[in-house]
This record gives C-alpha cells, structure tokens and sequence, in this order.
C-alpha cells in the first residue's frame, strides 16, 4: 500500500487510531481452536475484523447499520458520457427522498436505514448541507475553488458526527450522479499514473462513442493536475467534486472515530482511498462490500488491499452493492459470538475435572 502523504499534506479530520489487535488476536485464536470455526473461511476473518472494531471478543452485533447517500451533479455530464441525461441525478434523489429507488429497498431488506444529503444537485438547495449548483467540467476546469473544496470536507465529517453521535455502528457511504464514476476514474488515473483506456469504465452503461468520449474527458483532466500527484486534496479540488470531497470528510471522520464503513463501488472506494492516502492506518476500518466492472474501482481495492465480499458487478451505486453484502457482515459476528459462547461452554465443562 501507499505510504504515508508526504510532509505539509494533512488530513481535514482527525488521527486514526488502530482497531485492537490484542482483541483480533484472541478472536483469531478462538475461531482456529475448533474444527467448526476453522470452517468459516472469510467469514471468520470478518469476525476477526469487528473483534478489533469493537475491542471486545467475541464482537458486539451491528445494530444500527446507516447508509449515507452523497449526491451531486457534474459538470462533464453534458459531454454525453452517460447512458442517463444528467437531469437523471436529481430524479433519483427525489425517488430516495420519498422512500423509494434501489437503496430504500435494499435498506429495508438489509435493517439498515438511508439519508441522503444533497452536495452539490442542480437544482434549489433542499437543505443546509450545499456547496454548489453542480461542478465545474473538470476536463476544461476546476471541479471547485478552495472554499468549496473546504465546505465540502466539512459537510462530510459533520454527517459523520451526526450519525455517529446518534448510534450509527457501521456507516455504508453511498454516491449518486451521472458522471461520478468518471471522476472516480480520473482521480484514480492520476494516482496510480494509469492511462485513461485502462482506467475507464462502463458507468451505467456506456456505448462505444460514450466510452470514447469518456477516455477524452479523462485524459484532459489528468493532463491537467499531471504535477499534483503528490498533493491529493489539490488533486480532488481540481478533477474530483463535491460529492466525492464530503465523501472523503465522511468516511475520514467515520474511521477517526472508530467506526466502520463499509464500501461500495468506485467513487465510494475512490474517496476512501484518498483518506487512506491523507490518513495512514485508515483502511483498518475498511470492509468491501462487493465489486464492480469499473477498473477503477478494482485499482481502488488493491491500493487499500481489500478483498470484497461479494462480485456482483453491480453498478447502481448509492450504496446497494454495499447493503447486498451486510448480512454477511452481520451474519459473520453471529458466528464469532456463537463460537465464542461454545468455547467458553466446553471451558466451563473442563474446569471442575482439572481441580
């Protein structure tokens, strides 16, 4: 993995501390004492994950699983990049707003519940938490000015406090608007110094000349930062957007404070890739949910080393492919606390015979 940013770039949130190891440990050991814990495969190293979440073996149940939907529009959206026209963000929105779309489904399937916060929609503001009509065409210009860039970041970490604050356990960040996973595919284009051809993706179902069109998008915008590899947040400034900056206030917070997140497909993992970037020690808090098509989300998951979960090739986004994998999550502490309680049985069976 990338080492730690260089001197002069700091992180817009706090420390990162690591999850316990003496807490994965012990859950490591108890899970490899028995045939059946040696069974689970990853579903054991999951255990072994929240056992350090939580400091405490075996892992307390997640009880308050809470996605956060990040929307906002983009500039290069009017290139024809996507299969959706860009007034296709702002009705999806609207659709969570009501309780409807594919993530209040999957939420309600999964007990988990959504918020959707509206970064940077084209359309009147429906809240506080607003930085801009849309971004700039990072092709041709600046995706935000400093000040946004700052609102956005502190738009994220206040979300995460909030919902934190009110016993949220596990955080799933979600992402929506057309033209995202080209942002994504820019910024991660730039960091691991990958051509455009290799780094652009289908999105919501790119034809041929979308997908041409999206390789010249991508290119001219990494054209642009070609020297700023080393400044990261000066890179999201410049080719990223506002949504995925408080993305990256979001889960940079949300790991500051201890508290897991699980993520989804590219501009998710992207933006938690740039607080591992700012914040070593970040992805210990990290869970895949699932894999996309997008290959920058895939060079994403191998800078963080991460295995997801599931391979669903999903590309909905705003957090679905994340919530298909959370009862694995959740079913996977079930386990470590049903062998945990075996052991400490069989334990309590020996004890009179060894006095």
């Amino acid at each position: 993995m990338d080492a730690t940013p260089p001197t002069g770039i700091s992180a817009p949130f706090g420390p990162v501390q690591a999850p316990d190891e003496g807490s994965q440990i012990r859950m490591a050991e108890l899970l490899a004492s028995t045939p059946r814990g040696r069974s689970y495969g990853r579903l054991a190293a999951v255990g072994v994950l929240a056992a350090g979440w939580h400091g405490e073996v075996p892992p307390r149940p997640i009880t308050q699983a809470r996605v956060v939907v990040f929307a906002g529009d983009h500039g290069i959206a009017e290139r024809g990049i996507s299969a959706y026209s860009p007034g296709a963000s702002l009705q999806q929105a609207t659709e969570i707003r009501a309780g409807g779309g594919a993530v209040q489904s999957m939420a309600r399937a999964a007990d988990a519940t959504v918020r959707l916060v509206d970064v940077s929609l084209d359309h009147e503001a429906w809240g506080e938490e607003r930085v801009s009509r849309s971004s700039g065409a990072i092709d041709v210009t600046d995706a935000m000015d400093a000040g946004q860039l700052e609102r956005a970041l502190e738009i994220g970490r206040k979300v995460a406090d909030q919902e934190i604050d009110a016993g949220a356990d596990l955080l799933i960040p979600g992402d929506l608007g057309v033209g995202n996973t080209t942002v994504a595919a820019a910024l991660m284009g730039m960091f691991t110094r990958t051509e455009p051809v290799a780094v652009v993706g289908p999105g919501s179902g790119a034809d041929d000349e979308m997908w041409k069109r999206k390789v010249a998008v991508i290119r001219d915008a990494m054209f642009r930062v070609r020297h700023l590899r080393a400044e990261p947040l000066e890179v999201l400034r410049r080719i990223g957007s506002p949504d995925i900056a408080a993305l990256v206030g979001f889960i940079g917070q949300a790991v500051s404070r201890r508290t897991p997140v699980l993520l989804d497909g590219a501009p998710v993992t992207v933006a938690a890739y740039l607080v591992h970037r700012l914040a070593d020690g970040a992805a210990q808090w990290f869970i895949a949910g699932q894999l996309t098509p997008e290959p920058a989300h895939l060079l994403a998951l191998q800078k963080l080393d991460l295995t997801p979960l599931l391979a669903l090739e999903m590309t909905t986004g705003q957090g679905v492919g994340a919530l298909a994998a959370l009862p694995l999550i959740t079913s996977a502490i079930e386990l470590a606390g049903d062998e945990a309680a075996l052991r400490a049985g069989d334990d309590a069976e020996r004890e009179p015979e060894e006095e």
